[in-house]
């Protein structure tokens, strides 16, 4: 071989960089839209180009471009007419250019053909061929003919056999390349002229290694069009047979060609491809993640095609094949892989199984079970983790899992015909250590998957499996496989499902172990249920009742990649892991099972296993003890209902729920079954809201009276649940009775997950309720008046086309105005009062409007706000109708139509699809797929006799303008949850006397307890205290006991929401069944935060945005770690002043707070953009807010009115250790006062702000009070939340509190002869030796109260003075600057929506992750490139410092490198871009040179300083003295 290509690199460099002719790396950018193109550059000129553009700042346009954004999106203009007039004016330009190009290239074209036609020398084919390729690699389509094409073929294919002149050889492959780019269609006319033997003789040749990498180019476009022509030509032997010889970038096109051939091979001649299995196989261990996937692709294809010889698939295997494939699924392989290619990798295997038992031995010897033990472990990190190896419910992963788990295993219906069944089933029973090995590794994790709220089909498949090892599997064995899973529990949960398929395989596993080891495991299937539930099965009628209807399949969404390898999934669980021979459509459609099999079955093991009394003698000994207490509880509680002196029965429940509570947390195991069967939940629930749980709303209203009740019973719960009678005990009996109730909840849920089939993304029109397209499909409805309805007009249109994710209340406003007779015999004036009150939702701000405009609105919107004191400002209204436009006015609120669909009457909060759904579900009619869009409904609307009026108004207002008389003990009387945990519904989805909704009920019991143990503890102390139990106001003091609140959390139920919004119709959570709406409104705490996250996402910003968020925040190994571009929204860019932050940032929202276009922030003077400087405008606007004197928080214990705001600005950050809480303000100040007024200014500020950092996905720097957190999701705040941000004062007022309570017990007892000594006890001081007045204590010139009553505090006005300091703190002081922060938050998105979180959580997502680095997670999380690895001495150097920074050293650290000293929920995983050091490379020495960054890319280039100290002395210089601009580095 020469070394012509060496030397011919060396004269291309020698050339202007613009007159270089193509080198073999210099690929012409394809105009071809194919996957394989892609990947075309090579690493090296890849990281090149990176390299020049890390030289810039983070916010320099061209790499804020080459992050993946959408340019347009970061220049000013993007959506101007102009600009679009300028483009326009472009493309004519540039179409003209190109008709005069395209004319004068066919004069080129014809000259070059008859110079290249005549038999000229060498040079002047040399000079012809120059020309010839300069034309073509301009050139475009249109430029060249069929004629040109097939003319210059023959030419340059006997040019590129030219042996003597290797110049003229490389320019005719090369022109040869440049015309398959340029005009596809003539690779026909080269495959006519031999052009593929030619270009395969000369790669095997590889005299000259440029020549060869041409060819390899020119093959590679040629594969596209003819993949056939150059199979029969040998094409993929000469590409693989010298690959070792060329660079990773040339390699890369060499499998691109194969990839191509491969994807359309022939069924006959399989040696033209198996000779290539050596070569791939030993390709596959190369590191190149591309080339890996190239070669994968290729060995997908080859076996999918062989998968019906046996012979072929053991010749596969003889090359190690198998071996390979499994070290690249490991999850431990270096090699990361898409995740397509990873699905099929594991198909590969199924095929392999499917028809080779060489591939079943050999996969058992290579422990395959270890490794799908490792990726079936992953399934429970599906609730919101950003995995890598993710196990999502709409790919394909865990289903070519089961179906390879299946197919290791053979049939139980032994085929003697089937060799392959019978060499398999010798194969295990000759290897039993093996089987044993296989299901202790795979059983444990099928039982996890299935518990964990799988979809129909992977419950199925994971049964499937279970049934063979229990098949297959000894007795001995068996025991060994069984004893460590709670087989018998795990049957009893999958006996509540109702598909016949499921319970079959189910009573298959249950008669198989009772078979075998009936002795050991009857009485467990008794305790568990099995027995009964196996009892019920047998009686026809009850089996009937279970069954549904034919199951119609829940589609998986396979990825594009993979379509050949899963075309279609059978509609029925019987062909569902069906492998070998392809199913015809007619086979998949019909169902293997009798209708009555599942009764037979049944009644065949009721009767070989069961004794006839056994079902008498079923109840074990603990059941019947929980029952007797549960009846006693029960009728106690029926007997003290209206009686007036329920106390002394206080001392008897006491007994029965501690008894309660020691069988539970007893020694003795208590089943799910028995737990349920008991009716030990619903005595409870009984017990605590005082007999009022299930009472008619008409009929609970005794309830308030009960209140004081039930707030000492949840008292003496806590007491009891929240406190250990053993000493040794781990777990706290709260945590035993949620774990209890959480394995009652999984056992007996059937919420349904409803998904769409992978219906793809498709445009309609919807004319219902307002015309407008829509990217999913419309129901059709027909309109009709009910019988006998005069009021209404009939109405005249057609059927139209509903939006189906568009609420009832949508519907009857867009058909009130046609069918109202009143409305049409009045259309006019009606018509002009619609005119007005809905012209306001239409007067939004532009972002061309001027700034004084929109603050004058802003203005407006204040004054508004002062004239109603209490009440939302107008602006917060009108934003609401911006949200939602089919809102109405209050006259138009009241329900108006009742609209029935067949009869029954629908739910006016449901959006149609859901009733629609609603009614299938309880009809057990499920309508799919593209019945269910084609199908016209019949909507009959019927006027509403008695509408719905809403007192929520009442309620509101009922709290306001309280004397100080009322005011007095308002906050002691009884928690907030207590007065409304009992009116509320769960969800409509289930019957209020269903055990399921004991177990919700009583789960949301347990979770407000618990998130209110602090209240009812202090409570209780406080009582102890005034009934002289305790003497010590030090005792006061209580501990609350630690348990997660995770615990509340059901993997089941979250499992379900995320495969729901996981779905392709889940465009709004109206295109989900009602219970995930409901559920998560009523029990979010049993869905993980990061699902709740996710379906907030979805709940506020739509499918779009969601996705963009979740874009954002993943970090999955097999996507790219860039920014989202195409799918996100696009961006609008504002310029800020450094010195103005909050004034920019308040003309910013002005203009902008109401569009969903996320802020894109650059400074004034600074070139810096993008991503780092506007995490970095949130974090600068946080800080102003943090400034003191303000007057906006509390701890500013100066007047405001001494200051003005220019003199706050210059204010140090306030410090406040229990976080942020507003400032009170006197209630009678009027906001017309000029410095309250900037205070609610700010408060409106903030909310804009804070909202519009979640819906744009940033964090802010703020630690706001956990109280304050409350109010800003609704919930009432009492004494007890003091404690959250003035600890020393709430621990004052609870002290004052309980001598108040000890002096009413003491009257209660002795009348009015109480100790007079104790009158004046406050540790050893007299009340009045306090010298307190009535002005709240830190805030000298806030008068709580006046009159000759209320000058000093004395014992008679102590509870006075509490009660209005309370009231003054968290009620009328701070009630409208609370109002001012909602109504500015309203502005962005309905701040309801936060209310699916905690106080916690919100934080968690309002200011991301509270500790800034953990160091544990930088070498899982942290990328090295460009010179550095995890193990480089500067790398070590680095991580260490970073261990030793101090907290503030860590915030600018993250400041310097991000942008925001805080990492966003999750931390580092969760960072996006992922944070990427790279060694930087200094023209002078390196330990004088300073780091630099890429905020928008978060990215560091590190110089390799020469000692440690060196570095952190540099890195501490520079984040230190580089922060506060954004210019190039």
């Amino acid at each position: 071989m020469g070394n012509r290509g060496q030397k011919r690199a060396e004269m291309v460099d020698e050339l202007p960089a613009d007159k270089r002719a193509c080198s073999s790396l210099d690929f012409r950018p394809s105009s071809s839209n194919s996957s394989v193109q892609t990947h075309m550059n090579s690493p090296n000129s890849a990281h090149e180009t990176r390299d020049n553009d890390m030289e810039t700042s983070s916010s320099a346009s061209a790499s804020s471009r080459s992050e993946g954004e959408p340019e347009r999106d970061s220049a000013y203009g993007s959506c101007d007419s102009d600009d679009a007039e300028q483009r326009h004016s472009n493309l004519r330009h540039y179409r003209d250019y190109q008709r005069q190009r395209s004319s004068t290239d066919h004069g080129k074209f014809k000259r070059i053909l008859s110079s290249l036609s005549e038999e000229t020398g060498p040079s002047e084919q040399l000079a012809s061929l120059t020309e010839l390729c300069e034309v073509l690699s301009f050139c475009t389509q249109d430029s060249l003919s069929s004629m040109v094409s097939d003319s210059l073929s023959p030419l340059l294919v006997n040019l590129a056999k030219h042996e003597s002149n290797p110049d003229i050889m490389l320019l005719a492959i090369r022109a040869i390349t440049y015309i398959c780019d340029v005009y596809p269609r003539s690779s026909n006319f080269l495959i006519r002229h031999d052009a593929v033997p030619a270009l395969c003789q000369r790669l095997l040749a590889i005299e000259y290694l440029d020549v060869a990498e041409q060819c390899l180019q020119a093959l590679e476009k040629i594969s596209r069009e003819q993949p056939l022509a150059c199979l029969q030509a040998g094409a993929i032997m000469a590409v693989l047979n010298y690959i070792d010889f060329f660079s990773t970038s040339v390699q890369r096109v060499a499998l691109s060609t194969v990839v191509n051939v491969c994807k359309k091979l022939p069924s006959e001649c399989p040696s033209s491809f198996m000779k290539a299995i050596p070569i791939l196989c030993n390709l596959l261990q190369y590191e190149d993640r591309q080339l890996v996937e190239y070669v994968a692709i290729c060995l997908i294809k080859i076996v999918e095609r062989v998968s019906q010889s046996s012979e072929l698939l053991d010749e596969l295997c003889k090359h190690r094949l198998i071996d390979q494939v499994i070290h690249l699924i490991d999850l431990n392989c270096r090699t990361t892989i898409s995740r397509p290619i990873y699905n099929g990798l594991i198909g590969l295997l199924v095929k392999l199984s499917s028809g080779s038992i060489v591939a079943i031995r050999t996969l058992y010897e290579l422990k395959i079970s270890s490794i799908l033990k490792d990726i079936l472990s992953t399934y429970d990190l599906s609730h919101g983790m950003s995995s890598p190896h993710m196990v999502d419910g709409h790919c394909d992963q865990v289903y070519e899992v089961l179906k390879l788990l299946n197919e290791l295993l053979p049939t139980t219906a032994r085929d003697q015909d089937n060799q392959q069944v019978l060499d398999k089933e010798s194969f295990l029973v000759n290897s039993p250590s093996l089987l044993q090995k296989f299901g202790l590794d795979i059983l444990p994790l099928l039982i996890q998957v299935v518990n964990s709220g799988a979809n129909l089909y992977v419950c199925y498949g994971c049964l499937s499996v279970i049934n063979k090892l229990v098949y297959f599997s000894k007795s001995d064995m068996l025991l060994e496989l069984l004893k460590n899973t709670n087989i018998s529990s795990f049957l009893a949960g999958v006996f509540t499902r109702k598909d016949q398929h499921v319970l079959l395989v189910a009573l298959q596993i249950a008669e198989m172990i009772l078979q075998k080891l009936s002795d050991i495991f009857l009485s467990s299937f008794i305790k568990e249920g099995v027995l009964f539930a196996i009892d019920a099965l047998s009686v026809q009628e009850n089996c009937a009742q279970l069954m549904f209807p034919k199951f119609t399949g829940v589609q998986l969404s396979f990825d594009s990649s993979q379509k050949s390898a899963s075309k279609e999934v059978p509609s029925c669980l019987c062909y569902a892991f069906a492998t070998g021979q392809s199913l015809t459509t007619s086979e998949t459609c019909s169902c293997k099972l009798e209708n009555d099999s599942v009764h037979k079955l049944a009644k065949h093991i009721k009767t070989n296993y069961f004794t006839p009394n056994l079902s008498e003698q079923g109840v074990t000994d603990i059941l019947q003890k929980l029952r007797t207490c549960s009846t006693a509880l029960s009728d106690l509680v029926n007997a003290t209902i209206g009686n007036d002196a329920p106390a002394q029965h206080e001392g008897r429940f006491y007994c029965i729920v501690h008894q309660i509570m020691e069988t539970l947390n007893g020694k003795e195991p208590i089943s799910t079954f028995e737990f349920i069967e008991s009716g030990v939940v619903r005595s409870l629930l009984s017990y605590l809201s005082n007999g009022q749980y299930l009472r008619e709303k008409g009929k609970a209203q005794g309830v308030n009276g009960h209140l004081i009740i039930v707030e000492k019973r949840f008292e003496m719960f806590a007491r009891l649940f929240l406190s250990s009678s053993e000493p040794y005990s781990v777990d706290l009996p709260l945590l035993v009775l949620i774990r209890k109730l959480q394995s009652a909840l999984s056992s007996l849920e059937n919420f349904p997950v409803i998904l769409s089939h992978g219906s793809k993304q498709r445009y309609s029109y919807a004319m219902v309720p307002i015309g407008r397209r829509t990217m999913h499909p419309c129901l059709k409805v027909r309109f009709v008046r009910g019988e006998g309805e005069t009021c209404l007009g009939e109405y005249s249109g057609d059927v139209q086309t509903v939006d189906p994710f568009s609420s009832l209340d949508g519907i009857e406003g867009f058909l009130w105005p046609k069918v109202s007779i009143r409305r049409n015999e009045h259309i006019k004036s009606a018509s002009c009062t619609m005119g007005k009150t809905e012209s306001l939702p239409h007067e939004l701000p532009s972002t061309d409007n001027d700034a004084n405009l929109s603050q004058s609105a802003f203005e407006q919107a204040l004054n508004e706000f002062a004239k109603q004191e209490m009440q939302l400002p107008l602006e917060a209204d009108v934003n609401m109708e911006v949200q939602h436009p089919a809102s109405c006015s209050d006259e138009d609120a009241l329900q108006k139509l009742v609209f029935y669909l067949e009869g029954q009457q629908l739910d006016h909060t449901l959006t149609l699809y859901q009733a629609i759904l609603q009614k299938q579900i309880k009809e057990n009619e499920f309508i799919t797929g593209a019945k269910l869009w084609s199908q016209v409904y019949t909507l009959t609307y019927k006027r509403a006799l008695e509408p719905i009026q809403g007192n929520s108004q009442e309620c509101l207002q009922s709290g306001q303008n309280l004397s100080v008389s009322d005011k007095v003990g308002a906050y002691m009387q009884y928690t907030p949850f207590v007065s409304s945990i009992y009116a509320c519904e769960l969800t409509s989805d289930l019957e209020r006397s269903s055990s399921t909704y004991d177990v919700l009920f009583l789960l949301k019991s347990m979770e407000s307890l618990h998130r209110f143990t602090f209240h009812l503890m202090s409570r209780e102390r406080i009582c102890a205290f005034a009934e002289g139990r305790i003497d010590n106001l030090d005792s006061l003091k209580v501990g609350v006991p630690s348990m997660p609140h995770n615990e509340f959390v059901s993997s089941k139920l979250t499992e379900k929401l995320e495969q729901q919004m996981r779905d392709s119709l889940s465009v709004s959570i109206g295109g989900m069944p009602c219970w995930c709406k409901q559920l998560v409104a009523s029990c979010p705490f049993l869905f993980s935060f990061e699902a709740r996250c996710k379906y907030f996402q979805l709940a506020a910003f739509g499918q779009l945005q969601a996705q963009s968020h979740q874009l954002s925040h993943s970090n999955s190994g097999a996507t790219s770690d860039r920014r989202p571009g195409s799918g996100s929204l696009p961006r609008k860019k504002f310029l800020v002043f450094r010195d103005q932050i909050l004034e920019s940032a308040a003309k910013i929202m002005d203009l902008h707070a109401r569009y969903k276009m996320p802020v894109e922030i650059e400074y004034n003077q600074e070139v810096g953009t993008g991503l780092g400087p506007t995490l970095e405008f949130y974090t600068l606007v946080s800080r102003e807010f943090q400034k003191s004197g303000l007057g906006m928080w509390r701890g500013e214990y100066g007047l405001f009115a001494s200051r003005t705001s220019l003199e706050a600005e210059d204010m140090g950050i306030l410090m406040s250790p229990s976080g942020l809480f507003p400032r009170p303000w006197p209630s009678t100040l009027s906001t017309t006062d000029d410095q309250f007024l900037e205070v609610i200014k700010k408060f409106v500020l903030l909310g804009q702000v804070a909202a519009k950092s979640l819906q744009d996905g940033r964090v802010l720097d703020l630690h706001f009070s956990k109280a304050f957190y409350k109010i800003i999701l609704g919930r009432e705040l009492t004494l007890y939340d003091i404690q959250s941000f003035d600890p020393e004062l709430s621990r004052t007022l609870l002290e004052f509190q309980a001598l108040v309570n000890r002096k009413k017990f003491l009257e209660s007892v002795n009348g009015e002869n109480s100790p007079a000594e104790f009158d004046s006890c406050f540790r050893d001081t007299r009340i009045e030796d306090l010298c307190l007045d009535f002005t709240l204590p830190g805030y000298p010139n806030y008068v709580l109260a006046s009159g000759p009553d209320y000058k000093m505090v004395n014992m008679r006005n102590l509870e006075d003075y509490v009660s209005l300091i309370v009231d003054t703190t968290i009620n009328t002081g701070i009630s409208r600057q609370s109002e001012a922060f909602k109504s500015g938050f309203n502005q962005v998105f309905p701040i309801e929506h936060l209310q699916i979180f905690t106080e916690e959580e919100l934080e968690h997502l309002l200011c991301g992750e509270h500790d800034s680095l953990v160091f544990n997670e930088l070498l899982d999380h942290v990328k090295f490139d460009h010179g550095y690895t995890a193990s480089s001495l500067p790398i070590v150097n680095l991580l260490e410092i970073i261990q030793e920074f101090d907290h503030g050293q860590r915030r600018a650290f993250l400041q310097f490198v991000t942008g925001a000293p805080r990492l966003p929920p999750g931390g580092l995983a969760s960072l996006n871009p992922k944070l990427t050091v790279v060694r930087k490379h200094s023209s002078i020495c390196a330990d004088t040179d300073l780091p630099s960054v890429m905020t928008c890319a978060n990215y560091l280039k590190l110089p390799a300083y020469s000692s440690k100290e060196r570095m952190k002395e540099r890195l501490l210089y520079a984040i230190t003295e580089g922060q506060g601009s954004f210019h190039l580095s």
